[in-house]
């Protein structure tokens, strides 16, 4: 399965390559990930929720890594859920922040039955990719990530709904 986005961030390439390359940064704005621990330059180890309250772990290498402009990966031999990807960081047009391009390829544990699974339970790739993406811009723009009582997120609406004021106004 592949998946990919792309969104617009209001921060220099390098910012945001540097937060990203901090790859203990990641759990920070990506909700199904557990950790990620660096072990040796170049190698990390990944852990992260899957449906029905599972978890998945991995060890996994930089491929390849311009500074400011790309980080690719893969995981090792041994890995529940084989992957591989890549970000990308490029100036917008005008000078408007950075595009941020992020690629992801993978092997679903349960292949297609998985996948369905995954579905049933809120947790598509497009969509889990989409919301990992704004909580990063909004942790590299704001500074933290902004949840109001009407935040749609990947697995829930949380909405209160609309309330008179205590004590109603007379006219």
């Amino acid at each position: 399965m592949k998946v990919k986005r792309v969104v617009t961030i209001n921060r220099s390439p390098e910012e945001l390559y540097n937060f990203w390359h901090n790859f203990e940064n990641l759990p920070h704005f990506m909700r199904h990930l557990e950790s990620v621990r660096v072990m040796t330059t170049g190698r990390s180890h990944w852990k992260t929720k899957a449906p029905a309250g599972q978890t998945v772990e991995w060890d996994a290498e930089v491929t390849e890594d311009r500074p400011n402009e790309l980080i690719a990966w893969r995981s090792l031999q041994g890995a529940d859920v084989p992957n591989s990807g890549r970000v990308r960081f490029t100036t917008s047009t005008g000078g408007r922040g950075t595009w941020v391009d992020v690629e992801l390829e993978y092997d679903p544990p349960g292949g297609k039955a998985g996948q369905l699974v995954a579905k049933i339970f809120g947790e598509q790739p497009e969509k889990q990719l989409f919301d990992n993406l704004l909580a990063f811009k909004q942790v590299m723009e704001l500074g933290e990530i902004v949840l109001s009582e009407a935040t749609i997120d990947s697995t829930h609406l949380v909405q209160r709904p609309g309330q008179p004021p205590e004590t109603a106004p007379t006219h």
